[in-house]
């Protein structure tokens, strides 16, 4: 293989008949990239496609995950007894808002735990420990500023009714 590299430019050129080689074998290995990314995931194709694929995420999330489902059931509990209680639509909708922060990053929290188990596979790494442990961390903060959110907005009904 000849590579000749030009002074004025400093780039370097190949000769002539390396370049067709060359260029083979770089649409080879873009082809193969592309089959193996054909493989690994599929593009949506429509707007109801991609809800699908999300809807797929969140049943994942609820079929395996318990922190999900339990979640779901104190987001649930709170905007029931919200609605129960009367409260403004701005304070329904801080309820609703908060319990859907809590959801979101608990499905957050599953993708990158998948994520690193796809990395490290069975194998104990500091960093992929660390990346879980503070998706965690943040799923467990959200639900402690949910549950203050909560109490804020629901305690003073709740006090109301039994003092009056």
């Amino acid at each position: 293989m000849q590579i000749k590299l030009d002074e004025l430019s400093n780039t370097t050129s190949l000769a002539p008949d390396m370049t067709s080689k060359v260029s083979t074998s770089i649409h080879q290995q873009l082809e193969r990239n592309h089959q193996q990314r054909v493989k690994a995931w599929r593009v949506a194709t429509s707007i109801g496609v991609s809800f699908r694929y999300a809807a797929a995420g969140v049943t994942y999330a609820f079929n395996t995950q318990r922190n999900f489902r339990i979640h779901c059931v104190m987001g649930t509990l709170a905007i029931s007894i919200g609605a129960l209680l009367n409260l403004t639509g701005a304070e329904m909708a801080i309820i609703c808002i908060t319990s859907g922060l809590v959801l979101t990053l608990e499905l957050l929290n599953t993708a990158i735990e998948s994520v690193v188990d796809l990395t490290v596979g069975q194998n104990y790494h500091e960093l992929a420990k660390i990346a879980k442990d503070c998706a965690a961390g943040a799923v467990l903060i959200s639900a402690f500023a949910s549950v203050l959110v909560g109490f804020c907005l629901i305690a003073p009904k709740v006090i109301a009714l039994f003092v009056h």
